[in-house]
């Protein structure tokens, strides 16, 4: 016959009623894109100069989706960044000359910028008339052991900064980027 410890079941049980409380209180994280509504931040930084700070280098790798168009001749841009605001923003990463964004390609950028301590947004932006369907974004952080990976799989919008947010909270409420 088995006998079981009593404060082996007390230590079992709050285990348990922690890992439920855990589980109450996180938020779900919705893994489809979305459309970010601003994106200040960022464009304040392209206008005004910020940013300066460039010390780090990304390597950032984006599928492009098989059921995309053959190719596209829209203006791609990029941005992301952490919790604690280190935002990139990479402008014009097309170039229909060297068949960047073909169908079913996978691309390669190094871009640099500030330092972040775990990318947890992506936006990207189209402006065209082609259309293109990204398939995921991936970015590589210089002292990361593994990549960020974001998933699209459906065909961005014309004109808008569209992708993830993952940020915990309170940086997220912070976050204000516009078109």
């Amino acid at each position: 016959m088995v006998t079981i410890n009593n404060s082996f079941l007390f230590v079992l049980s709050v285990a348990f009623f922690f890992f439920l409380l855990v589980l109450l209180a996180a938020e779900p994280v919705d893994p489809r894109p979305h459309e970010l509504r601003s994106l200040e931040t960022i464009q304040e930084m392209k206008y005004m100069g910020k940013g300066a700070g460039r010390g780090c280098s990304y390597t950032v790798k984006i599928k492009t989706s098989c059921s995309s168009s053959r190719f596209t001749r829209d203006m791609i841009s990029l941005a992301f960044g952490d919790a604690y605001r280190n935002e990139v923003y990479a402008p014009r990463l097309d170039d229909p000359t060297t068949g960047t964004f073909e169908r079913c390609s996978t691309d390669t950028f190094k871009i640099q910028g500030p330092c972040g301590y775990g990318i947890c947004y992506l936006y990207l932006r189209r402006d065209g008339w082609d259309g293109w369907t990204p398939e995921w974004v991936k970015v590589y952080e210089s002292h990361a052991s593994r990549a960020t990976t974001f998933y699209y799989g459906t065909p961005l919008p014309n004109a808008v900064w569209y992708g993830f947010n993952h940020c915990p909270r309170p940086a997220a409420a912070s976050l204000s980027l516009s078109s």
